[in-house]
């Protein structure tokens, strides 16, 4: 009886043995599985957000480089009623010209500094042809007018887009525990495209 209780005995130990040890291999195949699964889910997400933000970029490139190519035409408009304002169709073209290199550079934050400067020169421009009504009443500039002011409103509209998936992808990057992966795989912070001058904030007034 008492032999048959110790066999008893030991094969219940044997059993909780046998158990603690399928649990401890499960533990062991389960923590690295879940940390791998963690990890895909939080590279897939950096990456989702990467190219949302690289979509929005390219939506905010293609309207200035629409508003780069209307300047010429606008200007040829402007000099056929206000040829002498020579000085200021050389700040437009050197500041169109610095726009377009920094757009090529592609760094948002030194791209919104020369539309600032860009913006200024245009002002300047719409300034000079409110001394000239028979060119306000010019259909070709009326064209114009409505051609850029709709670009303007576009690239404003792109770079809210934009900076809000800046913003989003930003924080993911730096929050823990998302920034292990992030560093991981080198995914950098990107500057926000936005003009720091408040007077800047307004749109080319491109109305009379």
């Amino acid at each position: 009886m008492q032999l048959a209780s110790k066999c008893l005995y030991v094969v219940a130990r044997c059993s909780l043995l046998v158990i603690n040890m399928m649990y401890f291999i499960i533990l062991i195949i389960a923590i690295p599985a879940i940390i791998i699964i963690w990890a895909i889910l939080v590279y897939n997400a950096l990456i989702t957000l990467k190219n949302r933000t690289d979509e929005a970029w390219s939506d905010i490139d293609v309207q200035l480089k629409r508003r780069y190519d209307l300047i010429p035409n606008l200007m040829e408009t402007v000099k056929g009623y206000a040829s002498h304002e020579s000085g200021v169709f050389e700040a437009v073209t050197k500041a169109r010209t610095m726009a377009m290199q920094a757009e090529q550079g592609g760094i948002p934050t030194e791209i919104g500094k020369a539309e600032n400067v860009l913006t200024g020169t245009l002002k300047s421009l719409f300034a000079v042809a409110e001394n000239y009504p028979d060119l306000k009443a010019s259909q070709n500039f009326l064209q114009m007018q409505d051609e850029l002011s709709d670009t303007e409103n576009k690239i404003q509209a792109s770079r809210r887009f934009y900076n809000g998936n800046v913003r989003d992808f930003n924080i993911k990057i730096q929050t823990f525990p998302s920034n292990i992966i992030a560093g991981i795989f080198k995914f950098a912070n990107r500057g926000f495209f936005e003009i720091e001058n408040k007077e800047e904030r307004e749109n080319v007034k491109v109305r009379f």
